[in-house]
């Protein structure tokens, strides 16, 4: 069965494997497992309700798209006063801040002034770049040093912004494996806007195989993975930018110096058993550029990066899970 829609301004799907009736869910109240025999496009429906659901709660907390969000609300809070987070939206701002000091603030999820600034959120489009005192003033109130987190609560220190535009689509696929997971569903493909995991077989017996997604204008050998128990997420200067003055720039920020990346990365793929991580690392070595591999060794990250003139890096961990 495949499932798809739209969400988080982009797309998502579901490949899943279904049992015979008798081991079916038992989706909602109204639905017993007999009925997959019965009404299967009736199932159908329960299941992507289920996935949409929880989509959908992923977003009313963590899109900085949407005003009434928890994230949008905590943006606009009073810095210094203590708000109270979602468990979902806790867990997401730890794994991000931690992501944050291993990277030395290559990833960052306290960009939103800046990503506002050049016009990639809720603002919309800017005409022509900001001014250098305009990126300094941004960047001065920004960074994850600007955000303090104490469990199930957090508050700004300043007037700093959190923007979970690297780390959301990664949770957001980790959820729905979980969910599907807690419907009794074990072979399965999810994906959202390009990051995906794969856990359990296909109804061949195979894996989910799944192509790396390549970097156009980068010579790159094709690589083939197996999708079991595994995630995948890339990042890639190549999938949004705009044009201005003659110039492209990413919609990747360096959180360093609050401008667009110039690094020569076009994309970096990462493969780790947690997709939210795999999202959050392939974005902070897109920003590291080549010299982010020795960041990715000591990590044990498996790690591709395709580099403009200069080819693409595997890491030790990718080589070996190649073989």
């Amino acid at each position: 069965m495949t499932l798809a829609g739209e969400t988080m301004g982009t797309r998502w799907s579901v490949r899943v494997v279904v049992p015979d009736a008798p081991a079916a869910p038992d989706l909602n109240p109204g639905l017993r497992p007999g009925t997959v025999q019965s009404d299967r496009h009736v199932y159908d429906l329960a299941l992507k309700a289920e996935i949409e659901a929880v989509l959908a709660r992923i977003v009313a907390e963590m899109s900085h798209w949407e005003p009434g969000s928890a994230l949008s609300r905590f943006n606009r809070s009073e810095p210094g006063r203590w708000q109270p987070l979602p468990p979902a939206f806790a867990h997401v701002l730890a794994a991000a801040l931690a992501v944050a000091e291993a990277s030395e603030g290559a990833f960052d999820p306290a960009m939103g002034l800046l990503a506002d600034l050049w016009g990639f959120g809720p603002g919309g489009k800017r005409d022509g770049v900001p001014s250098g005192a305009e990126i300094a003033e941004a960047l001065a109130g920004s960074g994850r040093r600007q955000i303090e987190q104490d469990g199930r609560r957090a508050r700004r220190l300043a007037r700093a912004a959190l923007d979970f535009s690297g780390i959301a689509k990664g949770h957001a696929v980790d959820a729905l494996a979980e969910r599907l997971r807690g419907l009794g569903l074990a072979d399965f493909l999810v994906e959202i806007g390009g990051e995906l995991r794969g856990e359990g077989i296909k109804p061949d017996g195979q894996p989910w195989w799944v192509d790396l997604e390549p970097a156009p204008g980068v010579a790159s050998t094709p690589i083939r993975v197996a999708l079991h128990g595994l995630s995948v997420a890339t990042s890639g200067d190549y999938r949004r930018s705009f044009h201005h003055a003659g110039q492209d720039y990413a919609h990747t920020l360096d959180p360093r110096t609050g401008r667009p990346l110039t690094n020569g990365v076009a994309s970096v793929t990462v493969l780790h058993p947690n997709c939210m991580l795999a999202d959050a690392w392939a974005t902070a070595l897109t920003v590291l550029g080549p010299n982010g591999m020795a960041l990715a060794a000591r990590e044990g990250l498996a790690v591709h990066m395709a580099v403009r003139r200069h080819g693409e890096r595997l890491s030790p961990r990718l080589e070996a899970m190649l073989g």
